[in-house]
């Protein structure tokens, strides 16, 4: 049974840092990534990583502020979180599948999903 979990959440000020775990236990795949979804708004793409980890892709809105990497021996994803914003308030979610490649943003594309841990910037 494929289970992503993430961790890591919390409340930060503008200008901090987090960073997101994602935990996956039941297979592994080729590409995991990470979407985030605010009050009242669509989920939406935030990043997305290779198998290697050479290959990275990334939302404009948090291009060059997060990062993305994973521990393939630990099946782990990371999402690190700097120079927050009070727009990058929302609920962060892992996400994986078989068929899925870096430039797939459409969220009905990807099969699993962990529970999602929120993400609070304040100003």
């Amino acid at each position: 049974q494929v289970q992503l979990v993430e961790s890591g959440g919390g409340v930060v000020q503008a200008g901090g840092s987090l960073r997101l775990s994602c935990a996956a236990s039941g297979r592994t795949f080729s590409t995991m990534g990470w979407f985030r979804q605010a009050p009242g708004k669509e989920r939406e793409f935030v990043g997305a990583i290779s198998w290697s980890g050479t290959s990275t892709r990334y939302a404009d809105s948090v291009a060059g502020r997060f990062t993305i990497s994973r521990d393939i021996a630990k099946n782990t994803v990371y999402l690190q979180m700097n120079s927050l914003k009070p727009e990058d308030t929302a609920s962060y979610y892992c996400a994986a599948g078989p068929g899925v490649s870096l430039y797939t943003p459409d969220v009905k594309t990807w099969p699993y999903w962990g529970q999602g841990t929120q993400v609070t910037v304040s100003s």
